[in-house]
């Protein structure tokens, strides 16, 4: 057993999330966030992003009840849960917008969520520049799927594009606000993009080109 796996293991979020039967210790970030920002409300169409193991969409899933939609996303396969649909893909690539358009049943969606992360390389400058580029894709398809005043997550590392990218996300959202949840590591540089009320309903018009 790794020093790393012992030390997570005994991690308060990581125990918590094996108690109460969550696939993640993420699951927690997204609860804060919901419990601040009261982002996804019953009956909501959600798409969540980067989904894999599926935490994120456990707890969307849960708040979206009784008449509500989740489709989660990931270059992974996701082991099933209740009615969520899950669709291994690059979000990237056009044809997972194709499918993931068809399980929305070409409807615009309320909320886009988005934990992904790149595969960590040590070498900060990298990562922070990886990250941006995920967070861009997901803005890209937040733009393009999101109803009128829908809402928008992302998970972001800190560092000198940052600010650019917000003002990217500014562009089509009327409020945008920054967020650390206490369930983040403590070593963690990452942050939450949160994002309400974009401007305009522009379905189905994307270019990852």
């Amino acid at each position: 057993m790794t020093r790393w796996y012992r030390e997570k293991k005994k991690e308060h979020f990581y125990n918590k999330a094996k108690k109460e039967g969550y696939r993640a210790r993420s699951a927690y970030k997204l609860i804060e966030i919901q419990n601040k920002f009261h982002l996804i409300q019953p009956g909501d169409r959600v798409v969540d992003l980067g989904a894999a193991p599926g935490g994120w969409s456990q707890v969307a899933y849960k708040l979206v009840q009784p008449d509500g939609f989740v489709v989660g996303v990931d270059l992974s396969s996701i082991r099933s849960y209740e009615d969520v649909v899950f669709i291994q893909g690059d979000m990237t690539k056009d044809e997972t917008i194709d499918v993931i358009f068809n399980a929305l049943d070409y409807k615009p969606v309320s909320v886009v969520i988005s934990d992904m992360s790149p595969n960590i390389s040590g070498n900060y400058s990298m990562d922070h520049v990886r990250s941006i580029y995920l967070c861009s894709q997901a803005l890209k398809t937040a733009q393009n799927i999101l109803k009128k005043n829908g809402s928008f997550v992302c998970k972001i590392f800190m560092g000198e594009m940052f600010q650019d990218f917000v003002s990217e996300v500014k562009d089509s959202f009327k409020q945008v606000k920054q967020f650390s949840p206490n369930s983040s590591r403590k070593s963690s540089s990452e942050q939450y993009i949160i994002a309400r009320s974009n401007i305009s309903e522009n379905i189905r018009n994307i270019d990852y080109r």
